[in-house]
């Protein structure tokens, strides 16, 4: 009878496995999907630096009223103990989704 029991946990196991890898759940509900891609990188003019202290945060893609539109880049004084993390786009089974950027 035990014998039975592991092999019918190590059936359901070994079935649901593929889901969790997958991510067989809902969006995460802070997400923005969106069907098509953003459009290729974009160049752009820096400006010149306000400081040695400033950084570049490079511009992005942004969605928003059925498409996309250019966010520039600007400089920023960050705390001297942070760094930037750069926002991106990222795409999984629901579609394009935008990743912020923010210090860490």
């Amino acid at each position: 009878m035990l014998q039975r029991w592991k092999i019918g946990i190590l059936g359901l196991a070994l079935a649901t496995a593929p889901l969790a890898a997958c991510g067989g759940g809902p969006p995460p509900r802070d997400r923005v999907y969106v069907r098509e891609g953003p459009p290729g990188e974009r160049t752009e003019v820096i400006v010149e630096r306000p400081g040695p202290e400033y950084v570049w945060l490079r511009g992005h893609w942004s969605y928003a009223g059925g498409g996309y539109a250019w966010v520039p880049g600007r400089w920023e004084r960050p705390d001297s103990r942070r760094r930037w993390v750069e926002g991106r786009w990222a795409h999984d089974r629901n579609g394009w989704y935008y990743v912020e950027g923010h210090w860490r």
